[in-house]
């Protein structure tokens, strides 16, 4: 079965698709094949006409779009910082869950055995068909184009991301800011133990110099001294300005 007739056979659908993605297709050709899996162009004896070029476009894409748009929105990002944030938006957990917002799963072309295996489900299928769909924009339009695009659907997430990165990344920002003005270390101190084994809430402080700098509370002593680390973050020009006088 060729692009042409799959594209007659689904026309409602791709339609429905254009409408939730927010751009009409020039050429709808693009779009469908950003939904043919590889194991239906097998199926079909047309092992090239598969998304795969897409996907590898679309994963391009992806990175220079978002990786551009958090250099404009959090200039105060170190390079690190900024990788580890792109990381977590263009992952395969993700782009997944992009995927199903979108629905995508229900407009993919799947061989058979896939599609008895749950195939319109599995993240790792979604998140290529989301990067070919990507990619199949920009091939039918141009980047100013499908960088709207993406940022629409990205955006809304940077902020929430960056904050996880941050309050997950909290201790080791706290120990190299430290270590580069005194080099030392902080150390973390357990205040409080409450609550049954099974739904522990610690409090933790963090200690410099045998002072406490900031407190935090977590159901594991992890969360509890990544809290306590940010909390002290907040505050750092004081800390550096505390220590150094």
């Amino acid at each position: 079965m060729d692009i042409e007739t799959l594209v007659q056979r689904n026309k409602d659908d791709l339609a429905v698709l254009e409408q939730c993605l927010g751009y009409r297709f020039t050429d709808l050709r693009l779009l469908q094949k950003a939904l043919i899996h590889s194991s239906f162009a097998f199926e079909q004896a047309q092992i090239d006409k598969n998304n795969e070029i897409l996907e590898f476009l679309g994963d391009a894409v992806l990175d220079l779009v978002i990786g551009h748009t958090l250099c404009k929105r959090f200039p105060e990002m170190r390079e690190g910082e900024l990788t580890r944030l792109r990381s977590s938006l263009v992952n395969e957990t993700h782009l997944a869950t992009m995927a199903r917002n979108l629905k995508l799963g229900d407009f993919l072309c799947l061989g058979k055995g896939e599609d008895a295996s749950n195939g319109r489900n599995k993240s790792s299928i979604l998140s290529c068909a989301y990067e070919a769909v990507i990619g199949a924009i920009l091939e039918d339009s141009d980047y100013p184009t499908v960088a709207v695009i993406v940022n629409k659907f990205f955006v809304p997430d940077m902020a929430g991301k960056k904050e996880e990165l941050l309050m997950a990344d909290a201790k080791s920002r706290l120990q190299e800011a430290l270590q580069e003005k005194f080099n030392e270390a902080p150390s973390y101190r357990i205040d409080e133990e409450e609550g049954p084994s099974h739904q522990k809430i610690f409090t933790v402080s963090v200690l410099f110099r045998e002072e406490a700098l900031g407190s935090g509370t977590g159901s594991s002593k992890k969360e509890a001294e990544q809290r306590a680390a940010a909390t002290t973050l907040d505050s750092l020009d004081d800390v550096i300005g505390k220590f150094s006088s």
